[in-house]
């Protein structure tokens, strides 16, 4: 597979923006070509300077944990702005579609529309796995896209791993499989499958286990033809300089993050089962997620009742397959257990 054919052919001629730091990557006492302030910035840290549009020394760090090349990453302004970019680079509006497959995360669908891409929706099967063969029906010469989150976003299930590789063995377009939960999983990640299909974008996310949702950083891991398109239809600065220090102070701090992994994990097994023994629930979900989805009694009606005493979850009873449910987060213990306080009492 040739990805750079896949590009829209504008993208093909695109010449892209030449920042003043990619004419010049040197070291220097005096800066005079970006047209910055000289005198610093009216904070404690100076952020006067434009940062680096690559992100290598970030990305370098990154490496070393996820064990892939920098010229196999691309950082975004959250995993978002690479859902976006995906499609601005690789389908033709009014021209080309993708493929979702509903329950499933929101920004595929939104982005399509913003680009105006056709969406092609296949809904997952009642068990929340991949319907092969509708998703084969649904291929034509002009499917770009396949985007496939697992785990998944809102049901909290891994794809089954051979299903996504026929899917990826098959498919002569890209495979977008969102990994932002994957950190929470039993299943391991694609990362290492990278060298095997060269049609293979995994996206990753600062914003879960990390706990940087505030900072909006993404991740995207591809073959490298992929992530030079990418970098060259990016906003030339889009990772700020702040956030680029903060991932690197944070990425320091990896056994921090390894412990509350563990922890989230034990409270979801926990909270499941508390769950599972209310009345008011009819089903939990098994998850892999940092989340659990429940059917319950009278959905709306308990999460109405629940926001009025300050506990928020998030209504999905109107989404496909979700009928009847909540998703709930994995909170702290004290959290969770507020949570099963308040849906006891509503149960009495």
């Amino acid at each position: 597979m040739d990805i750079n054919n896949l590009q829209r052919e504008n993208i093909k001629n695109l010449r892209p923006y030449s920042t003043a730091r990619d004419e010049y990557k040197g070291q220097a006492s005096v800066f005079l070509d970006a047209n910055e302030n000289g005198y610093g910035s009216p904070l404690d840290q100076n952020y006067n300077r434009y940062p680096d549009p690559l992100q290598l020394d970030l990305k370098d760090a990154l490496s070393k944990i996820k064990g892939v090349p920098i010229e196999n990453t691309f950082l975004g302004n959250g995993s978002d702005e690479a859902i976006d970019l995906l499609f601005r680079a690789f389908c033709e509006p009014g021209k080309d579609n993708v493929i979702i497959l509903p329950p499933t995360y929101g920004m595929y669908e939104v982005s399509a529309n913003i680009n105006n891409v056709e969406v092609r929706k296949v809904n997952l099967l009642p068990s929340f796995q991949l319907d092969l063969e509708k998703i084969a029906e649904a291929i034509d010469e002009n499917t770009k896209l396949i985007f496939i989150c697992s785990p998944n976003n809102p049901t909290g299930n891994s794809i089954i791993r051979t299903d996504i590789e026929t899917v990826l063995a098959n498919f002569n377009g890209l495979v977008v499989i969102d990994e932002a939960y994957i950190n929470y999983a039993k299943q391991r990640t694609f990362i290492p499958e990278l060298t095997e299909y060269p049609n293979l974008v995994i996206l990753q996310t600062f914003s879960k286990a990390w706990g940087l949702a505030a900072l909006r950083l993404g991740m995207a891991f591809a073959a490298r033809p992929v992530i030079d398109i990418l970098n060259k239809v990016k906003p030339p600065y889009n990772i700020n300089q702040a956030t680029q220090d903060l991932a690197l102070k944070a990425l320091e701090n990896i056994g921090q993050v390894n412990d509350w992994i563990k922890v989230t994990v034990s409270e979801r097994e926990s909270l499941s089962q508390e769950l599972a023994s209310l009345p008011l629930v009819k089903k939990v979900y098994p998850s892999d997620a940092n989340f659990i989805l429940i059917e319950i009694i009278d959905a709306l009606k308990t999460y109405d009742e629940l926001v009025e005493q300050g506990i928020i979850v998030r209504d999905r009873s109107k989404v496909t397959l979700c009928e009847g449910c909540l998703r709930i987060t994995i909170g702290t213990t004290q959290e969770n257990q507020i949570l099963l306080e308040a849906l006891k009492a509503l149960n009495q």
